[in-house]
């Protein structure tokens, strides 16, 4: 199950996470973010125990993607250690973000 961050609490779902994270920058209106989406889905209960799926919608939340310097979308940040590691921009397929995932773990 992926879970949605927020800018409020981005720091402790994500930065503070025991876990690698993977977030998923998108919105609503984001043609390229709803094919990412399900894969997004699918990945979140394949690694539920090694890893966090988050979605974080920047309309709702500028903040933290000014902060990242997201200005496309669907954009995916890796995150470990409160780090980001790595990074996938545009829409993928699975296996893309899986290979990035176990580098991670």
């Amino acid at each position: 199950m992926t879970v949605e961050v927020t800018d409020a609490n981005f720091e402790e779902m994500v930065l503070k996470s025991d876990k690698p994270v993977l977030v998923d920058f998108w919105a609503e209106w984001c043609g390229p973010c709803r094919m990412v989406a399900p894969i997004v889905a699918e990945l979140a209960e394949e690694y539920k125990d090694k890893a966090i799926m988050a979605k974080m919608d920047v309309d709702s939340n500028p903040d933290t993607s000014v902060k990242f310097g997201i200005r496309n979308i669907p954009t995916i940040l890796f995150f470990k250690g409160g780090e980001v590691v790595d990074k996938q921009v545009g829409a993928v397929p699975k296996a893309s973000l899986a290979s990035k995932l176990d580098a991670i773990l």
